[in-house]
């Protein structure tokens, strides 16, 4: 306990969902928590279930995919509180669609957002680590999707891949000023932002009993289980560790049958689910 006492961290998109999980454990370790979001009930909601829990938190409007958004956003909270030392990339866009059937505008949303948005939040920390002349920790959440593809998620797929390689290329191009980036990857963690997103025919209880059935380790994950392997790779016990995408999904994206299932296509899986 108490790992992050008197650190500062952003998680972008922290106000909900797999953020929130990422955020609370961030605090349950000291860490101030600045939740962004460009959405004020979202912000509220994550400060709120931050501070009931006991920790810090503090709310900051910010649209990630615009430049000076996001650099007023880190000027602020050094300002505000003299310091950052991690930032989370987790906001994120997605929804599902046959590939063929992506308005141009649909797809540049969400590459807009997942892979602009990372790398203009990740610029404007490194700008501020390298200018002041401090250590700095980055972790951007990604997916297995990075390695498998994902039919009827193309853009955020192909966004997240890119986020993946990012990684690594800007964890070679800072180690030098002391700055270390990351990537965790989740697999099935059933939560209301999930589902509300990507599967909003299914209950929680629903998604629990699915994973139950295809996850080789038998289970969904818990968001508190990505919190607490979040808040490792951003740890000192990490530091030496960069360039890595961590894997936290049960074993699932290596699973293998000798068996496959039948294939069906985007628009099949969608009629079998009562989404067209």
């Amino acid at each position: 306990m108490g790992a992050f006492s008197d650190r500062v961290a952003i998680v972008t998109g922290g106000g909900t969902g797999l953020g929130l999980g990422v955020a609370l454990e961030l605090a349950r370790e000291g860490a101030h928590v600045v939740v962004a979001s460009r959405k004020r009930e979202n912000l509220d909601a994550g400060v709120r279930a931050i501070e009931e829990a006991g920790g810090a938190a503090s709310a900051q409007v910010c649209d990630i995919r615009d430049a000076d958004s996001v650099q007023a956003m880190v000027a602020d909270v050094v300002a505000t509180h003299g310091r950052l030392d991690v930032l989370v990339n987790n906001a994120a866009g997605n929804f599902v669609v046959p590939a063929e059937e992506y308005t141009p505008n649909g797809w540049r949303t969400i590459v807009d957002i997942v892979l602009n948005g990372t790398f203009l939040c990740s610029w404007a920390a490194a700008r501020h680590w390298i200018d002041a002349g401090t250590p700095g920790v980055i972790l951007n959440v990604v997916s297995t999707h990075i390695y498998t593809g994902c039919p009827g998620v193309a853009a955020s797929s192909a966004a997240k891949a890119g986020v993946a390689n990012m990684t690594q290329t800007l964890a070679v191009e800072w180690a030098g000023h002391g700055i270390r980036v990351n990537g965790i990857a989740p697999g099935v963690f059933p939560n209301p932002t999930v589902q509300s997103q990507m599967h909003s025919e299914e209950n929680l209880d629903g998604a629990r009993e699915r994973a139950a059935r295809t996850v080789p380790l038998g289970r969904a994950g818990e968001v508190h289980e990505l919190g607490k392997a979040a808040v490792f790779l951003a740890s000192d016990d990490a530091a030496y560790i960069t360039g890595h995408t961590l894997v936290v999904d049960g074993g699932n994206w290596l699973r293998r049958g000798h068996l496959m299932p039948e294939y069906r296509t985007v628009p099949q899986q969608m009629a079998d689910r009562g989404l067209r």
